[in-house]
């Protein structure tokens, strides 16, 4: 009769076997006929003695050992006579010991393709023991006491194609001290060193693809440092000292795909610095000190696919700054004190996917701003969590269609402006915390329609019979406020026209219904005024006979003023001034005032009186400074009836600020003025000319061809 199988179908006899079998193997290390060293474990020809507190390698090692791993022990010499018997060996282990120099291995060196050496307290590199490591491939010497590398650490005949040596001491880098590995290295760790400086060209190795310079001292990268790494694909400079790229210093890395240049001391990025990374695809720059973005600066590496330019000073983003980087996918700009994004920030950003504005000062990009986001066109996932914004104005998110991701977390948000989200046809996630109103009735049957409600946590404030209701179970009917709880602009600053060097005041005005205590703030050119000398004043609104009024805006209303006061106004004045009146249940903002500093013409030269001679050439000057530039014009006893210039014989020479009469007759002779115009007002100088009738041939010569007086000749 058969075998019962059991419930899954097989044998439970067998398993029984196959664990026990298991177990045997694991117990011994080896099958029986394969001797093992005493006190080590051994699984083939893989020998592992390590942590044994061992002061000298096991003398009876089998001769069979490709990998031998002697770590975590407390060796200070090897024993050649006890590696002499493995001519398999391949992979030696001798890290986390208390070696002091490079050991000597005998005839086992030469075979050898890995070793491993780190965590030790090696302090040098001697080139008579490295010599004979003639295979070895990778040389772990990380985690020691090595202070330099000198011209002769490594001599030539080596095949090593990963070093490593982060986590030393190493302060002196020696010119050319690498070079004998050119034709192999490919991997070199420097990482965690003491290097302050890197040589010009200091590495002539044509197969590295990987650089590790990370934790160093360095504080400045001259140009044409890394000439000589034609094949390199990724260097990591992050977290030094360097405050300075100077131009070229990149140069001759056309495969470079990764530059990491974190957590260091920038200020800037320009074009010269990055000349010559064509292939760069990653580029890192947070936690630096760069407060602008300039446009020139990606130019040379315009395959860019991720920038990071988080944790820095930036405070705007300027139109077309990054317009080169048409195939940038990831665009990191969280953690800086981003205020302003001008419309077209992002023009040629096409390919952007993500890009994350998380922890900034942003509120009247979202609040106030139409189309900041135009030429996203692709653009998946938009990260706005832990800003200032407050409402959500209608367009504020015009141009993505394509928004997959939205997160608005992190923000005391209290208005939503009707269809704000909705031009958002693919939206899947909206991610927002604590928002207080809704101010359209559509907003939470939007929401609901799209299953985005489970991430909103959104709660009715006005009026007060609603306060504290969720959105989404206020009727529909509540979200029409017959008042104005929110701020409402009713006076606007003016454009206003100033005289250089006078005082100026902008005005605007607000009124609410609600008891919120109110803010004000005044932005010139979309960035805030910090330190401007304002004047605030609230009071209850009566209504007016004959004036327009906002709706809702009548009598018991608040009224709020604030006046901004510039003082003895210079050109730095000049700009665009806006007004900012917030409350609890947001922010209103007002238009945009332009100031415009003039400064009234003067003159720099003045026409003078003069007496020609009929049949010479008159002469006058006049020319003005001022802002904008005056323009100058001429008159003749107060009109522009010149006789001269009915018969082409007035010339105005504007480059040489002179008037010009040829062949001088009687009726030239008048009061020839010479005005100096522009927006800031006008200014006139006089100057009679003379003129002196020739004498006829035969009379008796001596009259002056030109000058004051009369000398012979009558003046008509």
């Amino acid at each position: 009769m058969a075998a019962s199988l059991g419930r899954f179908g097989f044998d439970p006899r067998c398993v029984l076997y196959l664990i026990l079998s298991v177990q045997v193997i694991v117990s011994s290390g080896i099958s029986s006929d394969l001797p093992c060293a005493l006190n080590c474990t051994c699984s083939g020809d893989w020998v592992d003695c390590s942590s044994r507190e061992l002061t000298a390698a096991p003398p009876d090692l089998p001769a069979r050992t490709v990998s031998l791993t002697l770590s975590h022990n407390k060796l200070t010499t090897i024993d050649v006579e006890a590696l002499d018997n493995l001519p398999n060996l391949r992979e030696l282990r001798l890290d986390h010991n208390v070696l002091t120099s490079i050991p000597h291995l005998g005839q086992a060196a030469s075979k050898i393709v890995s070793l491993y050496l780190h965590h030790n307290k090696i302090r040098t590199i001697e080139g008579s023991r490295i010599a004979p490591l003639v295979s070895v491939e990778t040389l772990d010497l990380s985690n020691n006491d090595i202070t330099e590398l000198r011209g002769y650490s490594f001599p030539a005949g080596l095949q090593i194609k990963d070093l490593y040596l982060n986590n030393n001491k190493i302060g002196a880098l020696e010119l050319g001290a690498l070079d004998h590995l050119g034709s192999t290295l490919q991997v070199l760790r420097l990482s965690r060193n003491r290097i302050s400086q890197i040589p010009v060209r200091a590495f002539q190795l044509p197969r590295l693809t990987l650089l590790e310079l990370n934790r160093n001292r360095i504080r400045q990268v001259e140009g044409l440092t890394f000439q000589g790494l034609s094949s390199l694909e990724v260097l990591k400079l992050q977290r030094n000292s360097i405050s300075k790229l100077t131009d070229g210093a990149f140069w001759d890395l056309a495969k470079m795909k990764a530059l990491h240049l974190d957590y260091n001391n920038l200020t800037e990025v320009n074009s010269g610095s990055l000349y010559g990374l064509t292939s760069l695809q990653q580029l890192f720059l947070s936690n630096n000190s760069i407060a602008r973005i300039n446009p020139d600066g990606w130019k040379f590496c315009q395959k860019l696919r991720e920038l990071n330019l988080s944790y820095n000073n930036l405070t705007r983003l300027d139109e077309g700054s990054l317009s080169v980087l048409g195939d940038l996918h990831t665009l990191r700009l969280g953690h800086n004190a981003i205020s302003h994004i001008t419309e077209g920030a992002f023009r040629g950003l096409k390919a952007l996917r993500v890009l994350e504005l998380d922890h900034n000062d942003i509120s009247g990009t979202i609040e106030d701003t139409n189309g900041a986001f135009s030429g996203l066109d692709s653009l998946n996932k938009l990260i706005l969590f832990g800003n200032k914004i407050k409402s959500v104005a209608e367009n504020a998110f015009l141009g993505l269609e394509s928004l997959e991701h939205l997160n608005l977390g992190g923000n005391a948000v209290r208005s939503i402006q009707p269809d704000a989200f909705s031009k958002m046809k693919n939206l899947k996630s909206l991610a927002t915390a604590s928002c207080a109103t809704a101010s359209s009735s559509g907003c939470p049957g939007w929401l609901v329609s799209r299953l985005l409600q489970a991430s909103v946590s959104a709660t009715c404030a006005h009026p007060e019979g609603l306060k504290g209701t969720s959105i989404f179970q206020a009727p529909p009917s509540s979200f029409v406020c017959d008042d104005l709880p929110k701020p409402q602009i009713i006076a606007q600053p003016e454009t206003t026209l100033v005289v250089l060097g006078s005082d100026v005041r902008l005005t605007c005005k607000a009124v609410s219904s609600s008891s919120s205590p109110m803010a004000f703030a005044w932005w010139k050119d979309q960035e805030l005024l910090r330190d401007a000398e304002t004047e605030n004043f609230a009071h209850v609104r009566g209504h007016r006979p004959g004036t327009s009024e906002a709706p809702g805006a009548g009598a018991g209303m608040m009224e709020y003023t604030t006046t901004l006061h510039l003082r003895h106004v210079t050109f730095a004045h000049e700009g665009r001034y806006q007004c900012i009146i917030t409350n609890h249940f947001g922010s209103t903002y007002s238009s945009k005032a332009r100031l415009i500093v003039n400064v009234l013409p003067s003159f720099i030269k003045t026409p003078s009186d003069s007496t020609i001679r009929t049949g010479h050439k008159a002469r006058l000057e006049c020319a003005a400074k001022g802002h904008p530039a005056p323009q100058i014009a001429w008159q003749k006893d107060g009109g522009t009836d010149f006789p001269a210039a009915r018969e082409r014989r007035m010339y105005v020479m504007p480059d040489d600020d002179v008037f010009f009469i040829t062949n001088v007759k009687p009726e030239d002779m008048g009061l020839y003025s010479c005005t100096a115009r522009n927006t800031a007002g006008t200014v006139s100088a006089n100057a009679t000319l003379t003129v002196l009738e020739t004498a006829p041939p035969g009379s008796r010569p001596g009259g002056p061809a030109s000058g004051g007086g009369r000398h012979g000749g009558a003046a008509v």
